[in-house]
């Protein structure tokens, strides 16, 4: 059981670090955050209480500032106690209120719910961060700290944490540069999804250990030998990799533990930067270097202000080491990242020149934003840019564009402008003519092919990469096909209003869209409506709340789908089986009618010349019923019972299987593919995300025919 840390030594540490802080004002803040947390216990057992000054002395390691360190023992007051942002405020001042009342409305976002529900929580939270950067600062050590003792609570709750906190927390640590804590919460959340696979590492590690015995000192001795011998005065750290880094490794490569090499890393810590680039001239000299995995860091920072010199080489037995150099205040803020703007040093704001302004880090996010028009293109902007890694690519004039890992020419035309991207027809790198859709690497050079009279392709939606290219491909598509949605929006909207027995009218739209925020505009409505951007449950609801509730009457099979000709009929398509929630697209089919295909379906491809049998289609808005199967791909582990609770798992969810085949069959697992039968994308996350959470499934996949000839 956790103990509370007594104010005394929570000031002491702060004392350690900032001996100005305002001791009687953090004294008031644990004193009321007791008073009020009074009588309130953690799920292990212990007082509440404990939980919010753990995460003050968390943050107090990272030297943070008397107010993020009040906040973070104040930040569930508001939430889970009689406490209100007026009293906060009257006792602790405006800063403090908004900074809890900012932590409390994180604390409120189910971050894993539905993807819509996900989208428009994502702009809550980087409104949060541009906001007051701190805020985001208390609720990652706050999940931090709750993963750390996440045992406590019940098996299902601790695969949704675990399942929020590897999806949502982790990268953005990693993002603002406190790559330790992705780690660690990496770990902490694969230790619950998949705790078997991390025993299996960790028991290889101890074998790998004793066979060769503490290769690490070893390393970390040669290193500083040769350091020595060259006269560097250098800090020498070695690890080995965390278990959830080294599985990823695997299961990237599709490699076994034995065959990983890159398991150890290195941190070399020198006086200065010039010291940085001799480390690694000595290091390249003594062992052969790895191709590739060469990157320089110090020359072109990461926007959170990281910088390093990373390499990778074979050491011993041919094992390759990755090794980071860089100097004390790099180093700083590589553990600290855009914390360090508030960090403390000998009692004074540290002034370290590698430290970031993390206004100008949220602005150098916003850019890739700007252009987000609405929550799902917000949120698909966001997972595409803030959760990627760089490369470094140059225009002929030598400026900088940076792009995520994968980018391609199309993202680099619309990185310097829009009207460049509209206009590309093609490019070259390094002065050879390229397909748009070549990757960039770090250190090219694009140069952009433009044309009068070029618009943005649908096909382009396929090669671009970055959130910004992709929102300016959508517009301009969206302008283009305006009269196709408009028709297909009027044909969703009779369908939604007849099922409340009313008539689509034009002033009835010119109402909705006016409460709706467009104005009165009927006609950018019913675009909106066939582009999917809104949808026909938004637009009754709006008008008629009322009666919108009987729309809760399951939709039945047959009438799933909206868009259809009155004499046509229509099945799913075997390849892809789309499901109610995904976007779909129908082939007309002699003899068949019509195939409805998820619209990235691959068999699609074999018809993208023959645009007059696709048709605009849409599923109903509405609850649908659940018969539309989806076939799983799992791994299970052999043993007694397990595939029969499987099977009640997913009648809990109220889901039925349809088939069931056994694919292989081994004496410590075996494979099945399982039809279930699903009502909607929703209905598909709650099943999936069940099996996942169970201890038995090694692995899971919706399984998808391969494309038909």
């Amino acid at each position: 059981m956790e103990q509370l840390i007594p104010i005394n030594e929570l000031v002491a540490r702060v004392k350690a670090y900032n001996p100005h802080t305002d001791e009687p004002r953090l004294r008031a803040a644990y004193d009321y955050a007791k008073q009020v947390h009074a009588g309130q216990k953690r799920r292990s057992g212990e007082p509440y209480f404990t939980h919010p000054v753990a995460v003050a002395a968390l943050l107090a390691e990272q030297r943070l500032d008397d107010a993020t360190l009040i906040t973070a023992i104040l930040h569930d007051t508001v939430e889970d106690t009689a406490a209100t942002y007026a009293d906060v405020t009257d006792l602790f001042g405006r800063e403090i209120a908004e900074l809890v009342d900012g932590v409390t409305k994180l604390t409120n976002l189910q971050l894993t719910s539905t993807e819509t529900k996900q989208a428009e929580n994502f702009r809550k939270l980087f409104m949060a961060m541009s906001k007051d950067l701190r805020v985001i600062l208390v609720k990652l050590f706050d999940r931090l700290h709750n993963m750390r003792t996440i045992k406590s609570l019940p098996p299902e709750k601790q695969a949704r944490k675990a399942r929020e906190t590897m999806d949502i927390y982790a990268p953005l640590a990693g993002r603002m540069g406190m790559q330790w804590m992705r780690d660690e919460l990496e770990d902490l959340s694969f230790q619950v999804l998949n705790p078997e696979a991390r025993v299996s590492i960790m028991r290889r590690f101890v074998k790998l250990t004793g066979e060769a015995g503490n290769v690490i000192d070893k390393i970390k001795q040669d290193i500083e030998t040769e350091l020595a011998a060259e006269g560097i005065t250098g800090e020498v750290i070695g690890r080995a990799k965390k278990p959830y880094s080294i599985w990823r490794k695997m299961e990237q490569k599709e490699t076994s533990f034995s065959r990983l090499s890159d398991i150890y890393g290195f941190r070399v810590i020198t006086d200065g930067q010039m010291e940085c680039y001799h480390v690694l001239g000595v290091i390249h000299r003594r062992w052969r270097a790895v191709p590739t995995r060469f990157k320089d860091y110090i020359s072109q920072p990461k926007q959170n202000g990281y910088r390093s010199l990373h390499t990778a080489v074979l050491g011993r037995d041919g094992k390759r080491v990755e090794v980071q150099i860089r100097t004390r205040e790099m180093h700083e803020v590589a553990e600290a990242g855009v914390a360090a703007h508030w960090a403390y040093k000998d009692g004074e704001r540290a002034e370290n020149p590698f430290a970031v302004d993390p206004a100008t880090w949220i602005a150098g996010l916003a850019e890739h934003f700007e252009a987000s028009a609405d929550d799902d293109e917000f949120f698909e902007a966001v997972k595409l840019e803030m959760y990627s890694d760089k490369v470094f690519c140059f225009t002929p004039k030598g400026d900088v564009v940076k792009l995520p890992r994968g980018a391609t020419p199309l993202d680099f035309a619309f990185a310097i402008h829009t009207r460049i991207g509209s206009a590309c027809v093609g490019a070259k790198i390094d002065g050879q003519r390229v397909p748009l859709w070549t990757q960039v690497r770090n250190g090219q050079s694009v140069e952009i092919i433009t044309a009068e009279g070029q618009s943005p392709q649908a096909t382009w939606m396929d090669i671009a990469v970055t959130g910004k290219a992709k929102s300016a491909i959508r517009r301009a598509l969206r302008a283009e096909n305006r009269s196709r949605f408009v028709k297909l929006g009027r044909e969703l909207a009779r369908v939604a209003f007849e099922q409340l027995d009313k008539r689509v009218t034009e002033k009835a739209l010119m109402t909705a869209a006016s409460r709706m925020g467009l104005g009165r505009d009927a006609e950018e409505l019913l675009a909106r409506l066939g582009s999917g951007e809104v949808t026909a449950r938004d637009v009754v609801t709006t008008l008629y709340p009322e009666l919108a509730d009987r729309r809760g009457e399951q939709i039945e099979a047959r009438r799933a789908v909206v868009g259809l000709e009155a004499d046509q009929t229509w099945d799913r398509g075997a390849c892809c089986k789309p499901v109610p929630g995904e976007r779909i697209v129908g082939i007309t089919m002699p003899g068949r009618g019509v195939v409805v295909h998820a619209i990235d379906c691959p068999c699609l491809a074999q018809f993208e010349d023959e645009n007059d049998r696709w048709i605009d289609l849409h599923w109903h808005s509405g609850p649908h019923m659940p018969v539309h199967p989806v076939t799983f791909d799992i791994v299970l582990s052999n043993d007694a019972g397990v595939l029969g609770r499987i099977c009640t798992l997913i009648g809990e969810q109220k889901a039925n299987i349809s088939d069931l085949v056994f694919l292989d069959r081994k004496p410590d697992y075996y494979r099945v593919r399982m039809d279930v039968q699903l009502s909607d994308t929703e209905h598909l996350h709650r099943v999936t995300t069940a099996l996942e959470a169970e201890s038995n499934v090694a692995a899971l996949s919706r399984y998808r025919d391969a494309p038909q000839s």
